[in-house]
């Protein structure tokens, strides 16, 4: 196990700056999530972390061993780490032993402990059968766990996986991400997870740090993230979302384009943006806040996926599966929402561009 400290580490591509300053401690046994878009720098800050790139301003250290500063910089095979990739990087010459074997063999370790030590990686990864097979004679899941195995038979301090199961099916990547986990805490291993797939996220991890456009924009445990989102943008991309507009004062909040109305005793006032969870949103017979009709109905099998028209608003509402059998499209309905959250209406010009 050990500490990775990054302390003002920034990275630029000639004048485009990639990641801005990031001070952080991943503490010994985390396993910690970089989340975020596609370009947002959480692969950059893995590959610095590996020693794949170097930083452009800042001190990297992995416990007490600074291996990025200024003057300083320890190569990615001196730094006790394993990795796996988003592509397999599977030897399709060599079989399912050979591959995990492979490390070792650059070492030149005893082939007694190679043996002893590509076992237990196999035994690890649930591969202990599959070792004189061929990775052309796997499964795309196999396929990764030799990967991960490779990553593993090394005894790394740290394990580093960028997107490991975006090439996956969903129910491989699934099953994998309980693999992953369950290998973590048998072998009480740093982790640290690089995804956009908040899904992800919120199964393993147990710091998550959305990232956006090089900027950590909140850092948490997965319930925090998701209850608690520090703005719009984390609202949005982790999980499902309603924003719906509305005016505060005196103690409520009116929705714009209904005559609904919201209890609210914060601090802001004026325009401002209602963020609220589709599962937070109950279909009721009394007790309603909101009044509309059902637009359109998804049975997903344990749950209804609806939208309800409300004035202005079409309102995302996600209730139990039984319910797909009653509801019919145009259906008045009532709407009753338990838990919301209230950010300062900051115009669509603007959110959008921190979407993009």
């Amino acid at each position: 196990m050990s500490v990775i400290s990054m302390n003002q580490v920034t990275k630029s591509f000639g004048d485009v700056q990639v990641l801005k300053e990031f001070t952080q401690e991943f503490k010994d046994g985390e396993f910690i999530t970089l989340l975020g878009p596609s370009g947002c720098g959480k692969t950059t800050m893995l590959r610095m972390i590996a020693g794949f790139e170097k930083p452009t301003t800042g001190t990297i250290k992995i416990d007490d061993r600074v291996v990025n500063s200024t003057d300083t910089f320890v190569p990615p095979e001196k730094r006790e780490i394993g990795m796996v990739f988003q592509s397999y990087a599977v030897w399709p010459h060599m079989n399912v032993f050979n591959n995990v074997a492979y490390p070792l063999r650059i070492q030149k370790l005893p082939k007694s402990e190679i043996e002893q030590r590509v076992k237990i990686a196999l035994e690890t990864v649930h591969l202990s059968q599959y070792a004189d097979r061929m990775p052309s004679q796997l499964s795309g899941g196999q396929q990764q766990r030799v990967a991960l195995g490779r990553a593993l038979v090394a005894e790394p301090k740290l394990l580093l996986l960028d997107e490991p199961l975006s090439n996956l099916d969903a129910k491989l990547r699934e099953s994998m991400r309980y693999e992953i986990k369950e290998i973590q805490k048998k072998l009480k291993i740093n982790i640290v997870y690089v995804t956009h797939d908040q899904i992800e996220a919120m199964t393993m991890s147990d710091r998550v740090f959305v990232i956006n456009k090089g900027v950590v924009q909140q850092v948490g445990s997965p319930i925090d993230i998701y209850r608690n989102p520090a703005n719009q943008f984390i609202a949005d991309f982790v999980g499902k979302v309603n924003f719906l507009k509305g005016i505060s004062k005196a103690g409520v909040i009116q929705l714009k384009g209904t005559n609904a109305e919201l209890k609210y005793d914060g601090e802001l006032t004026g325009d401002v943006i209602v963020s609220v969870r589709p599962e937070n949103i109950s279909i009721v017979e009394t007790g309603e806040q909101i009044r509309g009709q059902v637009e359109t109905t998804f049975f997903l099998g344990d749950v209804t996926d609806c939208h309800v028209r409300a004035g202005d608003a079409s309102i995302r509402v996600i209730s139990d599966s039984h319910s797909y059998d009653t509801l019919e499209t145009g259906q008045e309905v009532r709407l009753s929402i338990k838990d919301y959250l209230i950010y300062q209406d900051m115009g669509d010009d603007d959110f959008n561009k921190i979407l993009t």
